[in-house]
């Protein structure tokens, strides 16, 4: 194999050992007998009698991926059937757009997906509504007696979890010698409640597919696939600037531009169609993006509430926050210009940090800013960090904390929606405190994957692989010429992956 093959990926000789490495693991561990040895690392010696052995480590994680998928199927069951009585999807933490948009899209009366009716998602998204929807209607009028939105919603539930268990298999893929790092994703208890409330599965599967070609240097199937999954949900548009930046710093750009071109021309194909035949259905997404208040949860819903408790919200009588609210133009001039400035900073971080960042640590940090910063942060908007966090930074401490706030956001959402309609479950003042818990644990993983970058010596991947095994071209790239010029000094020798 010579110096530029992906031997990060394909080498899984060296595996790690969360018990061992993962000193929040390795305290719990002590609990059943202390760390695990390599017969439990689930990855064997080529040639012994072991490696024949069914459940390995991967395997193992699969299986615990479709039992999570089925244990949320089971908590979304008391809604499956539609008959939403006295409030029981939010009293028994049902709910999912699926299910409710079949009849909000005119899916149920045979309607195509902007041809018939404006539809809130990207294009990939709607097609996606449209392939499940139409044909349920269709067996469903010659069939009156099936529950169509019911069908509906466990077809897109079977396809989205699909999708999932490829997620899982992707980071498995990438991360042969972590085995257990997948695990994160599937036993995230943010996967149990928020997997199909929403399509956002399918675009993250998209992209981890994305990034898997990618990491085995395959750029054009890279390009073509992060295009079709920011089609689909807009997030995966950020892998293109980590991936611009990296290219410029080692100096292999053709890869790079290949990719970048490509997942423009995916996404310019698979929109304009739409857009020429049905232009206001089409740019319904752009304007309910544009006109939309302030979500729930969001740093300026936490920044509203404060500002009420010393201002009265009259006019001449509003905080900073509360004055936003109300003038959403400026809001958002607002937002996109942190977000902007986050993006620019990611970007230094990515040029001048004195090791070359990895690829899924940069694009965590672009999910994320964008996140902190944007007006609008759905429930399972944590499913677009999920993935990107297990290969960024996979310590079990700070997950576990940022999942147990996200759970408790959960709970807490539900009790906002009960208020919504009248009754009132928790203060606001407790909804506040659980968004306030969200947000500060995603900065504070934001905080750590910084740290990792600039001491790299302490990220947990590369204490595992050399440098890079999702950074396809650049696992092993030394930096551009350029670099060292602007340093005045040479870069450091990036180390390269191992010859067999």
């Amino acid at each position: 194999m010579s110096a530029q093959s992906p031997a990060g990926i394909d080498e899984p000789e060296k595996a790690d050992h969360p018990s061992r490495s993962d000193g929040f693991v390795r305290g719990l561990s002590e609990a059943i007998g202390g760390p695990i040895g390599a017969h439990a690392s689930g990855v064997e010696r080529r040639g012994t009698q072991a490696s024949g052995r069914f459940w390995t480590a991967a395997r193992i994680v699969l299986a615990l991926t479709c039992l999570t998928l089925a244990l949320h199927w089971v908590q979304k069951s008391p809604c499956q059937d539609g008959a939403w009585q006295n409030n029981i999807q939010y009293t028994r933490f049902c709910y999912t757009d699926v299910l409710a948009l079949y009849y909000a899209e005119g899916l149920n009366e045979g309607k195509v997906p902007y041809r018939d009716h404006p539809v809130e998602y990207p294009v990939v998204t709607g097609y996606f509504m449209g392939a499940l929807g139409l044909p349920v209607h269709n067996i469903g009028v010659d069939r009156p007696e099936i529950n169509q939105a019911q069908w509906f919603y466990n077809l897109n539930a079977l396809v989205l979890g699909a999708l999932a268990v490829a997620t899982v298999a992707m980071i498995l893929a990438l991360r042969r010698r972590r085995p257990w790092d997948a695990a994160m994703f599937a036993l995230s208890p943010a996967l149990l409640v928020t997997a199909t409330v929403n399509w956002d599965l399918l675009a993250i599967g998209l992209a981890a597919i994305g990034m898997y070609a990618w990491a085995k240097r395959q750029p054009l199937a890279a390009g073509i696939l992060l295009g079709l999954a920011t089609s689909a949900k807009l997030w995966p548009l950020f892998v293109l600037w980590p991936l611009f930046l990296l290219g410029l710093r080692t100096a292999r750009v053709k890869e790079m531009l290949v990719t970048i071109g490509s997942a423009i021309v995916t996404i310019v194909a698979v929109n304009l169609p739409v857009a020429i035949l049905y232009p206001d259905n089409w740019r319904r997404f752009f304007d309910l993006n544009s006109e939309r208040a302030v979500d729930w949860g969001t740093l300026w819903y936490i920044g509203r509430y404060l500002d009420g408790k010393w201002n009265s919200g009259s006019p001449g009588d509003q905080g900073p926050f509360q004055w936003l609210s109300d003038n959403i133009p400026t809001l958002n001039t607002l937002s996109y210009a942190l977000i902007t400035v986050a993006f620019l900073a990611i970007g230094a971080l990515a040029l001048f940090a004195k090791r070359r960042p990895r690829l899924a640590a940069l694009v965590f940090l672009m999910v994320a800013a964008f996140l902190i910063f944007s007006k609008v942060w759905s429930q399972q908007f944590n499913l677009w960090l999920l993935p990107l966090l297990v290969l960024a930074r996979p310590r079990w401490g700070a997950f576990l904390a940022w999942q147990f706030a996200e759970v408790g956001y959960f709970v807490a959402f539900y009790g906002e929606l009960l208020l919504a309609g009248g009754k009132q479950v928790v203060p606001e003042g407790v909804f506040v405190l659980a968004a306030t818990l969200r947000l500060s644990t995603v900065v504070l993983l934001c905080v750590l994957v910084v740290r990792d970058i600039l001491r790299p010596e302490g990220d947990p991947v590369r204490s595992t692989y050399l440098d890079d095994p999702d950074g396809g071209i650049y696992d092993g790239a030394p930096d551009a010429s350029w670099l060292s010029r602007l340093r005045g000094r040479p870069a450091p020798v990036e180390p390269v992956p191992a010859t067999t």
